[in-house]
């Protein structure tokens, strides 16, 4: 499989029709944000499993010549949402994964669309209008769009636990069964909120006719939402997290995503010198997952809401800190591993316009379905990711009101020393600082071309989107001597198909200082690089 190249824009996306929705606003004379809002509009309606506006997203972006910057679309928890409350509703335990008490803090991710708008407008002369930059999502919602395999799949895995959850069946189901793939799928009511925003902006979701209306949804269903949750609501900027790496500057998403960890686990792998090792051979991938281990047990120690965090972000990524994390990986053996974080559904998507600007970005509904709410009127499908807070006081991510919960997501971007720049990522819960990192290795590392990096099979420690084992998962391709090699090693080694959707949907677009593009989608999801 080749690489895509061009010079005047790209845009990559696991869904081809997001895209092309990101390409024709850069054919438009749109810059990279305004291409961004496009794309995840589209792909919020096209990858109904995957995310939804009724989920948050992240923003990591860069201007030639100016500083880096970031756009935290991560909704905080109902004033409604303690203890207290489940206890009253007889959860003493755990928050359900699903329904409406896992419906429990509030949506950003249109929050960042208008964020990513207005310093569009104020900083890179955007002018193209928010109606046009949702006009693809209103059509392919009222007029339909082809399902794909990982959309009547998926489907078909989740009806029998989301059958029963209010507005599910009604949506995702045809005649109470999975839609067929390549059969027309339409979002009619989603369809009229898209254009209700397209028409009166962003902050009608929060502060206006529409989020009165989807307050009152909520709380029909049993969701601790109210509209006060709405209304106080703000995307927050951000300056993303610097790593300092051999090859450059690589940056990510601050607390509370797991961004730091993804930097982390480049940072450790600079410090052993990765490039002494074969790529794709038992010793990098050893290296590389011990890294991982060793980043995780920092995560799980410290990372959640930024209010709450007991250690400086940006602290744990001194090289001081990092040569230590280092010296604890044992070349010849494999360190014990427990649980992860568990599961979760995302896409991510990247764009690069002709002017160097550059976006990584990602949007996500936690676990697939999120909440498995569909709201009756608005149509909107409600996230699940404050089921990711725990009831237990003692822990580190435990619930409180108006607490943000702990995201997966992060979204990376690098800038080079050779002038070179670089949006990458994934999705897939505990599996996306490790996609993140055999992407970023493959390519900044050992030199391969993205689409190279991202065909070549991968692994995964842990959970992601539909597992519940923690094992070492390595792809089929991989040679049954790297496979006994690492088995060697002490990994416990669980083989998967040879493109296997549970290692994530990736992608990756590099930007020469000349201006040429070069990028690469991942075979394992139904996406595309679209340029020009």
């Amino acid at each position: 499989m080749q690489q895509k190249w061009g010079i005047q824009g790209m845009a990559v996306a696991p869904h081809s029709l997001a895209s092309e929705s990101a390409l024709a606003v850069l054919r438009e004379g749109g810059n990279a944000l305004e291409a961004m809002i496009a794309a995840a509009a589209t792909i919020a309606v096209v990858y109904p499993h995957m995310n939804s506006i009724g989920g948050d997203s992240f923003w990591v972006m860069h201007s030639p010549g100016k500083a880096m910057g970031g756009i935290d679309a991560c909704g905080a928890a109902a004033g409604l949402a303690s203890k207290q409350w489940y206890s009253d509703h007889g959860i003493t335990t755990s928050i359900p994964f699903r329904g409406a008490l896992a419906a429990n803090t509030v949506a950003g991710t249109i929050s960042g669309w208008g964020a990513a708008l207005q310093i569009s407008r104020q900083a890179l002369g955007g002018k193209i209008p928010l109606s046009r930059l949702l006009a693809d999502s209103i059509d392919y919602a009222e007029k339909g769009m082809p399902v794909t395999y990982s959309q009547s799949s998926l489907t078909q895995k989740k009806c029998e636990e989301l059958a029963s959850i209010p507005g599910f069946s009604d949506t995702f189901l045809v005649n109470g069964k999975a839609p067929e793939l390549g059969s027309i799928f339409k979002q009619e009511r989603l369809a009229k909120t898209l254009r209700q925003i397209a028409r009166r902006g962003t902050e009608d979701f929060y502060r206006g006719d529409l989020a009165e209306l989807i307050a009152k949804e909520l709380t029909a269903v049993g969701s601790p939402i109210r509209l006060s949750d709405l209304q106080r609501h703000r995307a927050k900027l951000i300056d993303p997290l610097e790593l300092k790496h051999s090859v450059g500057k690589i940056y990510n998403m601050t607390p509370p995503t797991q961004g730091v960890v993804s930097l982390m686990i480049l940072g450790i792998l600079d410090q052993l010198n990765l490039k002494r090792f074969k790529v794709d051979s038992a010793e990098y991938i050893h290296h590389c997952v011990e890294a991982t281990k060793q980043a995780f047990l920092i995560r799980d120690r410290f990372v959640t809401d930024p209010a709450y965090m007991k250690r400086n972000a940006q602290n744990l990524l001194s090289p001081a800190f990092l040569k230590k994390l280092a010296k604890n990986i044992d070349p010849n053996k494999a360190l014990p591993w427990g649980e992860g974080k568990g599961p979760a559904d995302t896409i991510w998507m990247g764009v690069i316009d002709r002017n160097g600007n550059s976006v990584s970005f990602i949007q996500s509904i936690y676990h697939e379905f999120g909440s498995g709410i569909v709201l009756p009127r608005s149509g909107v499908n409600w996230q699940n990711r404050g089921c990711s807070f725990s009831l237990n006081p003692k822990t580190l991510n435990h619930l409180e009101p108006y607490r943000k919960p702990f995201h997966t997501l992060n979204p990376a971007l690098a800038l080079f020393k050779d002038g070179r720049s670089m949006v990458y990522g994934t999705m897939g819960g505990d599996g996306q600082p490790q996609t993140q990192c055999a992407v970023f290795t493959r390519t900044a590392v050992y030199g391969l071309d993205p689409q190279d990096a991202i065909s070549r099979p991968r692994w995964l420690l842990g959970r992601t989107w539909g597992q519940t084992s923690d094992s070492l998962k390595l792809e089929s391709r991989f040679s049954p001597w790297v496979a006994k090699h690492l088995y060697e090693l002490g990994h416990e080694i669980e083989m998967l198909d040879a493109f296997d959707e549970t290692v994530g949907h990736a992608g990756c677009i590099i930007r020469d200082p000349s201006g040429i593009l070069r990028g690469g989608w991942d075979p394992r999801s139904d996406g595309a690089v679209s340029a020009f």
